[in-house]
Parts: C-alpha cells; sequence; structure tokens
C-alpha cells in the first residue's frame, strides 16, 4: 500500500483525522453548554452541590463554593484541553491532505507542524497549572496528577524536528524546480 496520494494510507488517516476532529468539536460544545447549565444551577440551586458531595462521598472538608470551583476548573481545563486538541487536529488535516495530493512537503505544513509543537507544550504546561489549581482549591483531596512527562516533552521536540526537516524539504524542491 502507498503511503502517499490518493487511496494510500494518508488518506485514510485523513479521513481518520476528520472524524476526529469533528467528534471534538461536538464533545468541546456539549461540555461548553454543561458549564453554562452548572454555573446556572449554582445560581438557582445552592444546596445542589453539596448533594454532590454527599454522593461522590467526597471526604474532608470541601464547602459547596470549592466545589463548585473544582468544577469550573475542570471544565474550563476540559475546555481548553479539547480546544488545544482541535487546533492540533486541524493542522494535521490539512498536513495530511498534502500528503494524500503527493505534495508533502509544502511550505505550509512548516509552520504548522511548528503549531502543533507549541500547542503540545502548551498543553502540558496547562496540566501542571491544573494540578497546582486543584491543590489551592481543595487540598484535602488527593489528586494523582503526575509530575514531569519526559514522553510528552520529548514528542514535542520531535515534532519541531519534523517541521525543520519539512522545511529543508520545501528548500530542497525549491532548489530542484529553479534547476534546469
Amino acid at each position: 500500500m502507498r503511503a502517499l496520494g490518493p487511496g494510500s494510507v494518508s488518506s485514510f488517516l485523513k479521513t481518520v483525522l476528520d472524524v476526529v476532529y469533528y467528534g471534538t468539536a461536538v464533545i468541546l460544545a456539549l461540555l461548553t453548554l454543561g458549564l453554562v447549565a452548572g454555573l446556572l444551577a449554582i445560581s438557582f440551586f445552592p444546596d445542589l452541590f453539596r448533594e454532590i458531595a454527599e454522593r461522590l462521598k467526597i471526604e474532608g472538608e470541601v464547602s459547596p463554593g470549592r466545589l463548585a470551583a473544582l468544577g469550573v476548573i475542570l471544565a474550563v481545563y476540559g475546555m481548553l484541553y479539547l480546544g488545544a486538541l482541535i487546533a492540533i487536529l486541524s493542522r494535521l488535516r490539512k498536513v495530511f491532505a498534502t500528503l494524500t495530493a503527493g505534495d508533502p512537503f509544502q511550505p505550509d505544513n512548516i509552520p504548522r507542524l511548528r503549531l502543533i509543537g507549541f500547542v503540545l507544550a502548551g498543553m502540558e504546561l496547562t496540566r501542571y497549572a491544573l494540578g497546582a489549581s486543584l491543590l489551592a482549591v481543595a487540598p484535602v483531596l488527593s489528586w494523582e496528577i503526575d509530575g514531569f512527562n519526559i514522553t510528552v516533552w520529548f514528542s514535542v521536540l520531535v515534532v519541531f524536528v519534523l517541521a525543520e526537516v519539512f522545511r529543508e524539504g520545501a528548500r530542497l524542491r525549491r532548489e530542484a524546480e529553479l534547476t534546469i
């Protein structure tokens, strides 16, 4: 099976990326609606959060206000995470469109890959901020958020290296086009 062009592995992956992209957008929309509904629930049913804390069997003293803050923090983090994922998926879809067309070394792919690297790094930094926020809002709860993840940072570096490979490929293609 071919790697590039129509009917190739890259065209199959482009289709998978399209499905995941639209599915993620739907999930983000539902999460946003859920956050709005939750914020309205805080206004109209303040005792609701005490009931939720009891049903979740949260040990320790967590006030309804702190529980609401936890919900907002987690929802906002989820929205940021899904938004970042949509940004990555949209750029990957464009990169795979060039692969499907059989022309991977388009100059436009370079900033796409760099943006993917920056978004991945931002996602990891946001995860660190989430851990600090959760500990600040509800220190009595135990949070299992890992620290430094070498795999994520290695992946970020790999994406930046791939961007440079694409830059070099685009340069070589441009030089080849100028050669008689």
